[in-house]
């Protein structure tokens, strides 16, 4: 019986321990090899669900946040346009930011403020 990892498993024996037939190896010790292996390893990460590293997935969070710093300060930033988007949605399939409608002028907001407060009417 194949598990659902064995060929993660397989390559992180090779690449970690130089182990090419993980099946010759008593249970014990290849369970014990198993779970010595580092959490970014392909088996663990399989195991887990994870496609990406922590790593790497803080990396990309960073690039988001410092582009949408380095946006906010420039001319587009401060009309709202052009506003760059999100690597992490890309890579991740995480969703961008929540954005709030904004209002056009201050008349605007007020009805929709009073709207709110007199319970939608």
């Amino acid at each position: 019986m194949v598990s659902a990892c064995e060929g993660e498993l397989i390559c992180d024996f090779a690449e970690v321990y130089n182990i090419y037939d993980h099946r010759a190896l008593p249970l014990r010790t290849a369970a014990a090899l198993a779970g010595g292996l580092r959490s970014n390893s392909r088996a663990r990460m399989a195991l887990a669900g994870e496609d990406h590293t922590l790593s790497e997935m803080l990396g990309v969070l960073i690039f988001d946040k410092l582009s949408l710093l380095v946006w906010l300060n420039s001319k587009d930033g401060a009309r709202g346009k052009n506003r760059p988007e999100s690597l992490a949605a890309k890579l991740f399939g995480t969703p961008n930011e929540p954005q709030t409608e904004g209002f056009d002028d201050p008349m605007a907001y007020e009805k929709a403020r009073q709207k709110i407060l007199n319970g939608g009417d």
